[in-house]
């Protein structure tokens, strides 16, 4: 593709120890490592406003991060975008064995239960489960290792006894505060969370999204109280928790009208 070789010229030329960009030529892996989570939090955002133009650009900066380590690797010999692009291609049929082999599956759950088996054995693991980076979001892990532990039938594919899980673990939670046992907490609060990942997994709904969208409700919500404080000449700091809920209400309240 005429476009994809142009961008990968244009990245060299930008890594040019002599000539190239006095900024470019200066990142490493690890000074990139905040960026590729940043363009991926953009797309997310460009997802959800449905913006074309916004996905359009999101897109091309995700995709600028692995042109960019891929550059970075091929200056020390290591690896280059080609080799990237096969590796992949090899793991996509290898994975779609009911594409490219004679394998029969029928729906999207059989599909996701081959390609966890598939992953087990390419990677020689010797559990379902993997083993992901410590820096991935939480969340995000409760939902994979829901979804690793299902493809082998370990699940109950019922939500409503996945919401019953939920209010166990809140009535464990209550009894540890009762106790004061802080340690006991942790784990209860930690049980609790996991608990609320599985019901998300089951209802089709990803848990770090969800999350995301209700902080960013309440940072909508909590600065248009604090504008409206504002425009009452109140003090927050100062101001009882009763006048701050009513508040609260009515702010909820014009935002679902």
């Amino acid at each position: 593709m005429k476009e994809f070789t142009e961008l990968i010229n244009i990245m060299k030329k930008l890594r040019h120890p002599e000539n190239g960009c006095p900024w470019d030529k200066v990142q490493t892996e690890q000074s990139l490592k905040e960026y590729i989570l940043e363009e991926a939090y953009e797309l997310l955002e460009a997802i959800d406003l449905n913006s074309s133009d916004k996905k359009k650009e999101e897109l091309g900066d995700l995709l600028l991060q692995v042109v960019f380590i891929s550059q970075i690797n091929s200056e020390s010999e290591n690896f280059n975008i080609t080799d990237v692009i096969t590796t992949l291609k090899a793991k996509l049929i290898n994975r779609h064995p009911h594409i490219f082999k004679n394998t029969k599956v029928t729906t999207p759950e059989q599909v996701k239960n081959n390609w966890e088996r598939i992953k087990k054995k390419e990677k020689g693991k010797k559990s379902i489960l993997s083993d992901y980076p410590v820096k991935m979001p939480a969340l995000a892990i409760a939902k994979r290792y829901g979804e690793q532990a299902s493809s082998v039938g370990f699940d109950w594919n019922d939500a409503g006894k996945a919401i019953d899980k939920i209010e166990e673990e809140i009535m464990e939670l209550k009894i540890e505060i009762n106790k004061n046992n802080f340690e006991n907490i942790e784990q209860e609060i930690g049980d609790l969370l996991f608990a609320v990942a599985n019901v998300s997994r089951l209802l089709k709904v990803n848990p770090e999204i969800s999350l995301m969208k209700a902080n960013n409700k309440f940072k909508r919500r909590f600065q248009h109280l604090e504008k409206i404080i504002k425009e009452k000449n109140m003090d927050i700091s100062n101001t009882d928790l009763e006048k701050l809920e009513e508040i609260w209400q009515l702010v909820k309240e014009k935002e679902n009208s």
